[in-house]
């Protein structure tokens, strides 16, 4: 699983004209589900972004998670982030996991999330969106369930 972290002052995703979903100060989790990633990784990656500390404290330090501020989150599937682009100009994706598969893994990440205390927004899987975003600050962080294995150096 690979989630591409944005902290925002608001963002929104829209589907046919309509905004599925809508959130003030927090974080927008585009996520990408691999090929063999499980209920267990989606929720380690889930407690990770709700914890990871990106807010600043008072001294501008980022010392505060999501959770610490009470901020909301919008979860948006992007399977193009699997994208292997090594070879040719087309990217192959065939490292991200069938729709039948990846479906319910965004929406166990979602719910690990507001499990974990976040109010949670959703994009609408499988449809065109457009995603609206103002970003704060900008900060942007890419997690990888491959990366969090490694030991630190």
């Amino acid at each position: 699983m690979r989630v591409v972290v944005q902290r925002v002052s608001s963002a929104s995703v829209t589907v046919g004209g309509e905004i599925v979903g809508s959130i003030g100060r927090g974080l927008v989790l585009l996520a990408g589900i691999a090929q063999g990633d499980d209920a267990a990784t989606v929720r380690r990656l889930a407690t990770k972004c709700a914890q990871l500390r990106l807010f600043p404290d008072d001294g501008g330090k980022f010392d505060r998670s999501l959770l610490d501020i009470g901020g909301e989150a919008l979860v948006v599937s992007q399977f193009t982030l699997l994208a292997d682009s090594r070879k040719g100009r087309r990217p192959s994706f065939t490292a991200a996991a069938e729709p039948a598969e990846a479906a319910p893994l965004v929406e166990a990440f979602a719910d690990a999330l507001r499990a974990a205390g976040v109010q949670v927004a959703t994009g609408r899987f499988g449809a065109m969106m457009q995603v609206e975003s103002i970003n704060d600050g900008p900060v942007t962080v890419i997690l990888d369930s491959a990366e969090l294995d490694r030991p630190r150096r």
